[in-house]
Protein backbone atom coordinates (compact mmCIF):
# COMPACT_ATOMS: atom_id res chain seq x y z
CA UNK A 1 0.00 0.00 0.00
CA UNK A 2 1.14 3.55 -0.75
CA UNK A 3 1.17 5.94 2.21
CA UNK A 4 0.99 9.73 2.10
CA UNK A 5 2.11 10.36 5.69
CA UNK A 6 4.47 7.42 6.27
CA UNK A 7 7.46 5.58 4.89
CA UNK A 8 7.26 1.79 5.09
CA UNK A 9 10.22 -0.52 4.52
CA UNK A 10 11.07 -4.17 5.17
CA UNK A 11 14.71 -5.24 5.50
CA UNK A 12 16.11 -8.38 7.14
CA UNK A 13 12.80 -9.34 8.80
CA UNK A 14 12.39 -5.83 10.23
CA UNK A 15 9.58 -3.48 9.24
CA UNK A 16 10.45 0.19 9.67
CA UNK A 17 7.50 2.58 9.91
CA UNK A 18 8.61 6.22 9.65
CA UNK A 19 6.35 9.17 10.39
CA UNK A 20 7.02 11.35 7.37
CA UNK A 21 5.72 14.87 7.91
CA UNK A 22 8.96 16.58 8.94
CA UNK A 23 7.62 20.00 7.96
CA UNK A 24 4.85 19.46 10.56
CA UNK A 25 7.19 17.84 13.12
CA UNK A 26 5.36 14.58 12.31
CA UNK A 27 2.20 15.85 13.98
CA UNK A 28 -0.70 13.40 13.99
CA UNK A 29 -3.93 13.97 12.11
CA UNK A 30 -6.75 11.64 11.16
CA UNK A 31 -4.98 10.54 7.95
CA UNK A 32 -1.76 9.64 9.75
CA UNK A 33 -3.67 7.78 12.47
CA UNK A 34 -5.45 5.75 9.81
CA UNK A 35 -2.22 5.06 7.91
CA UNK A 36 -0.36 4.05 11.07
CA UNK A 37 -3.10 1.58 11.94
CA UNK A 38 -2.95 0.12 8.43
CA UNK A 39 0.85 -0.10 8.53
CA UNK A 40 0.91 -1.95 11.85
CA UNK A 41 -1.79 -4.37 10.72
CA UNK A 42 0.16 -4.93 7.50
CA UNK A 43 3.37 -5.64 9.43
CA UNK A 44 1.48 -7.92 11.79
CA UNK A 45 0.21 -10.07 8.93
CA UNK A 46 3.46 -10.16 6.95
CA UNK A 47 5.28 -13.45 7.58
CA UNK A 48 8.52 -11.82 6.47
CA UNK A 49 8.37 -9.38 9.42
CA UNK A 50 9.51 -10.36 12.89
CA UNK A 51 10.18 -6.98 14.55
CA UNK A 52 8.89 -3.45 13.96
CA UNK A 53 10.71 -0.13 14.37
CA UNK A 54 8.81 3.16 14.68
CA UNK A 55 10.74 6.32 13.77
CA UNK A 56 10.19 9.94 12.82
CA UNK A 57 11.65 11.87 9.89
CA UNK A 58 13.27 15.24 10.47
CA UNK A 59 13.98 16.90 13.81
CA UNK A 60 11.06 15.47 15.84
CA UNK A 61 9.78 12.00 16.57
CA UNK A 62 6.20 13.30 16.87
CA UNK A 63 5.28 16.66 18.35
CA UNK A 64 1.63 15.80 19.07
CA UNK A 65 -1.55 16.60 17.21
CA UNK A 66 -1.59 18.66 14.03
CA UNK A 67 -2.84 22.23 14.61
CA UNK A 68 -5.19 22.15 11.61
CA UNK A 69 -6.57 18.86 12.89
CA UNK A 70 -7.13 20.38 16.35
CA UNK A 71 -8.92 23.30 14.73
CA UNK A 72 -11.27 20.94 12.88
CA UNK A 73 -12.15 18.77 15.87
CA UNK A 74 -12.98 21.88 17.89
CA UNK A 75 -16.20 22.13 15.87
CA UNK A 76 -17.09 18.41 16.04
CA UNK A 77 -20.24 17.17 17.73
CA UNK A 78 -19.97 14.77 20.67
CA UNK A 79 -20.69 11.80 18.40
CA UNK A 80 -18.12 12.96 15.83
CA UNK A 81 -15.52 13.37 18.57
CA UNK A 82 -16.35 9.94 19.97
CA UNK A 83 -15.92 8.32 16.55
CA UNK A 84 -12.66 10.18 15.96
CA UNK A 85 -11.29 9.30 19.41
CA UNK A 86 -12.10 5.63 18.85
CA UNK A 87 -9.75 5.62 15.85
CA UNK A 88 -6.85 6.75 18.04
CA UNK A 89 -7.83 4.16 20.63
CA UNK A 90 -7.84 1.49 17.94
CA UNK A 91 -4.34 2.52 16.81
CA UNK A 92 -2.91 2.26 20.33
CA UNK A 93 -4.65 -1.05 20.93
CA UNK A 94 -3.32 -2.40 17.62
CA UNK A 95 0.23 -1.39 18.55
CA UNK A 96 -0.06 -2.77 22.09
CA UNK A 97 -1.56 -6.12 21.11
CA UNK A 98 0.41 -6.80 17.94
CA UNK A 99 2.17 -10.15 18.39
CA UNK A 100 5.55 -8.81 17.32
CA UNK A 101 7.96 -6.60 19.28
CA UNK A 102 7.71 -2.87 18.54
CA UNK A 103 10.67 -0.55 19.09
CA UNK A 104 10.27 3.25 19.25
CA UNK A 105 13.41 5.06 18.08
CA UNK A 106 13.08 8.56 19.55
CA UNK A 107 15.63 11.05 18.29
CA UNK A 108 13.76 14.28 19.04
CA UNK A 109 10.58 15.56 20.64
CA UNK A 110 7.87 13.04 21.56
CA UNK A 111 5.06 15.16 22.96
CA UNK A 112 1.38 14.68 23.80
CA UNK A 113 -0.05 11.93 21.57
CA UNK A 114 3.45 11.60 20.10
CA UNK A 115 4.67 10.62 23.55
CA UNK A 116 1.69 8.26 23.61
CA UNK A 117 2.97 6.54 20.47
CA UNK A 118 6.27 5.83 22.20
CA UNK A 119 4.61 4.74 25.45
CA UNK A 120 2.60 2.03 23.72
CA UNK A 121 5.69 0.43 22.16
CA UNK A 122 7.45 -2.52 23.81
CA UNK A 123 10.86 -0.83 23.76
CA UNK A 124 11.77 2.86 23.71
CA UNK A 125 15.29 3.91 22.71
CA UNK A 126 16.05 7.61 23.11
CA UNK A 127 18.74 10.02 21.98
CA UNK A 128 20.72 11.28 24.97
CA UNK A 129 21.20 14.69 23.42
CA UNK A 130 17.91 15.45 21.68
CA UNK A 131 14.99 13.27 22.83
CA UNK A 132 12.32 14.91 24.99
CA UNK A 133 9.06 13.56 26.34
CA UNK A 134 5.90 15.10 27.75
CA UNK A 135 2.14 14.89 28.08
CA UNK A 136 1.44 18.58 27.55
CA UNK A 137 -2.31 18.28 26.89
CA UNK A 138 -3.44 20.00 30.13
CA UNK A 139 -1.63 23.15 29.03
CA UNK A 140 -4.13 23.60 26.19
CA UNK A 141 -7.15 22.45 28.20
CA UNK A 142 -7.09 18.90 26.85
CA UNK A 143 -6.34 15.50 28.42
CA UNK A 144 -4.23 12.46 27.35
CA UNK A 145 -7.25 10.22 27.85
CA UNK A 146 -6.63 7.27 25.53
CA UNK A 147 -2.93 6.81 26.19
CA UNK A 148 -3.28 7.19 29.96
CA UNK A 149 -4.38 3.55 30.12
CA UNK A 150 -1.08 2.43 28.58
CA UNK A 151 1.05 5.02 30.40
CA UNK A 152 -0.11 3.72 33.79
CA UNK A 153 0.76 0.19 32.70
CA UNK A 154 4.23 1.36 31.70
CA UNK A 155 5.31 3.58 34.60
CA UNK A 156 2.68 3.19 37.33
CA UNK A 157 -0.04 5.57 38.50
CA UNK A 158 2.09 7.80 40.73
CA UNK A 159 4.55 8.77 38.03
CA UNK A 160 1.82 8.97 35.41
CA UNK A 161 -0.09 11.42 37.62
CA UNK A 162 2.91 13.71 37.84
CA UNK A 163 3.53 13.66 34.10
CA UNK A 164 -0.03 14.35 32.98
CA UNK A 165 -1.00 16.81 35.73
CA UNK A 166 2.14 18.92 35.42
CA UNK A 167 2.26 18.72 31.65
CA UNK A 168 6.00 19.32 31.80
CA UNK A 169 8.64 18.19 29.31
CA UNK A 170 11.44 15.89 30.47
CA UNK A 171 14.70 14.82 28.86
CA UNK A 172 15.80 11.31 27.95
CA UNK A 173 17.65 10.69 31.23
CA UNK A 174 14.60 11.70 33.27
CA UNK A 175 12.35 9.54 31.09
CA UNK A 176 14.70 6.60 31.64
CA UNK A 177 14.68 7.14 35.41
CA UNK A 178 10.88 6.75 35.59
CA UNK A 179 10.74 3.75 33.24
CA UNK A 180 9.27 5.51 30.23
CA UNK A 181 12.45 4.83 28.23
CA UNK A 182 14.36 1.54 28.14
CA UNK A 183 17.73 2.81 26.92
CA UNK A 184 19.39 6.18 26.40
CA UNK A 185 22.16 6.27 23.81
CA UNK A 186 24.23 8.89 22.03
CA UNK A 187 22.48 10.43 19.05
CA UNK A 188 25.07 9.12 16.60
CA UNK A 189 24.63 5.60 17.99
CA UNK A 190 20.82 5.57 18.14
CA UNK A 191 20.15 3.93 14.79
CA UNK A 192 22.80 1.26 15.28
CA UNK A 193 21.47 0.45 18.75
CA UNK A 194 17.91 0.14 17.47
CA UNK A 195 18.97 -2.14 14.63
CA UNK A 196 21.08 -4.24 17.01
CA UNK A 197 18.12 -4.73 19.36
CA UNK A 198 15.80 -5.65 16.49
CA UNK A 199 18.36 -8.08 15.09
CA UNK A 200 18.77 -9.68 18.52
CA UNK A 201 15.02 -10.20 18.85
CA UNK A 202 14.83 -11.67 15.35
CA UNK A 203 17.77 -14.03 15.74
CA UNK A 204 17.53 -15.13 19.37
CA UNK A 205 13.82 -15.41 20.17
CA UNK A 206 10.84 -17.40 18.98
CA UNK A 207 8.29 -15.10 17.36
CA UNK A 208 5.47 -17.33 18.57
CA UNK A 209 6.75 -17.21 22.16
CA UNK A 210 7.12 -13.43 22.08
CA UNK A 211 3.58 -13.22 20.72
CA UNK A 212 2.25 -15.35 23.57
CA UNK A 213 4.08 -13.14 26.09
CA UNK A 214 2.46 -10.04 24.59
CA UNK A 215 -0.93 -11.73 24.71
CA UNK A 216 -0.44 -12.35 28.43
CA UNK A 217 0.50 -8.73 29.06
CA UNK A 218 -2.67 -7.57 27.33
CA UNK A 219 -5.00 -10.01 29.12
CA UNK A 220 -3.63 -10.43 32.66
CA UNK A 221 -4.48 -6.92 33.86
CA UNK A 222 -7.78 -6.84 35.71
CA UNK A 223 -7.98 -10.56 36.46
CA UNK A 224 -8.15 -11.66 40.09
CA UNK A 225 -5.49 -13.97 41.49
CA UNK A 226 -7.28 -17.24 40.80
CA UNK A 227 -8.31 -16.23 37.28
CA UNK A 228 -4.76 -15.00 36.59
CA UNK A 229 -3.25 -18.28 37.71
CA UNK A 230 -5.77 -20.30 35.72
CA UNK A 231 -5.09 -18.22 32.61
CA UNK A 232 -1.32 -18.51 33.12
CA UNK A 233 -1.50 -22.29 33.61
CA UNK A 234 -3.49 -22.67 30.38
CA UNK A 235 -1.02 -20.47 28.49
CA UNK A 236 1.88 -22.46 29.94
CA UNK A 237 0.32 -25.74 28.83
CA UNK A 238 -0.49 -24.43 25.35
CA UNK A 239 3.04 -23.05 24.89
CA UNK A 240 4.56 -26.46 25.72
CA UNK A 241 2.65 -27.98 22.80
CA UNK A 242 3.93 -25.57 20.15
CA UNK A 243 6.54 -26.62 17.57
CA UNK A 244 8.73 -23.66 18.62
CA UNK A 245 8.86 -24.87 22.22
CA UNK A 246 9.64 -28.46 21.25
CA UNK A 247 12.33 -27.36 18.81
CA UNK A 248 13.83 -24.90 21.29
CA UNK A 249 13.97 -27.41 24.14
CA UNK A 250 15.53 -30.05 21.90
CA UNK A 251 18.22 -27.60 20.78
CA UNK A 252 18.90 -26.61 24.40
CA UNK A 253 19.22 -30.23 25.55
CA UNK A 254 21.51 -31.02 22.62
CA UNK A 255 23.60 -27.93 23.37
CA UNK A 256 22.83 -26.55 19.92
CA UNK A 257 22.25 -22.88 19.12
CA UNK A 258 18.71 -22.41 17.85
CA UNK A 259 18.39 -19.93 15.00
CA UNK A 260 14.93 -18.44 14.86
Amino acid sequence: MQFSRLLYDITDRKATITLNRPEKRNALDDVMISELTTAFVQASRDQNVKAILLKGAGAAFCAGADLEYLSRIASFSLEENRNDSSKLANLFRTMYEIRKPVIAVVHGAALACGCGLASVCDFVLASKENATFGYTEVRIGFIPAVVLIFLIKRIGEGRARELVLRGNIINAAEAHAIGLVNNVVAENDLERSAQKLADELCASNSLHAMGLCKEMFSKLHGLNLMDSLDFAANMNAAARMTPDCKTGIAAFLNKEKQQW
